[in-house]
């Protein structure tokens, strides 16, 4: 880790898998951090700059995987090096205490890593849409979830959507009984299972349910809370390497963004690359749950949304501070765009 600007980006100088484990045990969080795809030897020879990345197991991270698939920030640059952790938890404790450089995770988790004062912004989107409300047989609106079992993940937005959805039909959302998971496997069998009543998930896992538990419904998708396009992850860095080496943060949001156009383009294929090593379900699943968490890597228009869910997070007694406007930094995200303007124009789904 650089002391000196307390993340984790550097030429390459690889950290000994065995002191970032003890760090990242002090810091709360067991890793498993797997070789990379190219060594630090190599690496360095080619003169790449190597940017440490945690990521979630949801659709939303569909960008990221291609990009680490396909090595699509290496041509500007960086080798884009993951570290994989157990839980989202994990993800969240150390990108918060700077372990690593950038994270695709949840925008709650952002919002809560902001208001503890984490030197962190959001740089551009990840996934939209895609955080389901699934309920079993006889349960067909926010009434009906009094006194019922709703599964979900702590702080995350997959908390922030039943709570939106119940409040905003008039029912507390204190008159549901909420059970926390761990991983999004264990949360969808959990449901699928019969151990909870409802549960609010991201895809393919959020499809698994449906399909898995007969008479199941979806009480919200989100849609006709948010509106289409509704963010579900962000692409986040640290503040340290953005003022230190915005080019590095520039080359993996260029990565994702043609990491969009490429599924955009043969969606088929990118899932082919992604099932099995990334999502844990039958390429079919995959394939209808993409539809509705499509990748989106331009999120400018959600700015007023991710201020309207820290207010909802706030209200959740989760942060004690609204997000404020410099948390989000489009600025490198416009760089990317204003130089690559044949890219962003074949996009199909971005803010402007």
């Amino acid at each position: 880790m650089c002391e000196r600007c307390g993340n984790s980006y550097h030429k390459i100088q690889e950290i000994s898998r065995r002191g970032l484990l003890k760090s990242s045990l002090a810091a709360g969080a067991a890793l498993a951090v797997p070789a990379s795809l190219i060594s630090a030897g190599d690496a360095a020879a080619a003169g790449l700059t190597r940017v440490k990345a945690t990521h979630g197991g949801g659709l939303c991270n569909l960008g990221i995987f291609i990009a680490k698939e396909r090595k699509l920030a290496e041509k500007d640059g960086v080798d884009l090096d993951f570290v994989v952790t157990p839980t989202t938890t994990d993800v969240v404790t150390l990108f918060g205490a700077g372990m690593v450089d950038i994270s695709v995770i949840p925008y709650s988790n952002f919002i809560n890593l902001v208001d503890a004062g984490a030197p962190v912004q959001m740089v551009a989107g990840a996934g939209a849409e895609g955080c389901i409300l699934i309920a079993s047989e006889g349960i067909k609106t926010a009434n009906d979830l009094k006194g019922k079992t709703i599964g979900t993940f702590q702080a995350d937005t997959l908390e922030v959507l039943p709570y939106d959805y119940m409040t905003g039909a008039g029912v507390p959302f204190a008159e549901a009984e909420i059970k926390y998971f761990n991983s999004s496997p264990e949360l969808a069998a959990a449901y699928i299972n019969g151990a909870i009543d409802a549960v609010s998930h991201i895809e393919p896992y959020a499809t698994q349910c449906l399909n898995e538990r007969s008479g199941s419904t979806i009480l919200t998708d989100g849609i006709d809370i948010y509106g289409k396009g509704y963010s579900d992850c962000v692409l986040a860095a640290r503040t340290p390497l953005i003022e230190e080496n915005p080019d590095a943060v520039k080359a993996v949001i260029k990565a994702m963004m043609t990491a969009q156009l490429e599924t955009e383009k043969n969606t088929l294929a990118t899932l082919e690359e992604t099932v099995g090593k990334y999502y844990k379900t039958s390429l079919e699943a995959l394939t209808l749950a993409q539809s509705r968490q499509p990748v989106m890597i331009d999120q400018r228009n959600n700015s007023d949304f991710f201020y309207e869910r820290s207010v909802s997070m706030k209200n959740m007694g989760y942060v004690k501070n609204t997000l404020s406007e410099s948390a989000l930094n489009w600025t490198l995200l416009e760089e990317v765009i204003a130089e690559n303007e044949s890219l962003y124009q074949n996009l199909r789904l971005k803010a402007a």
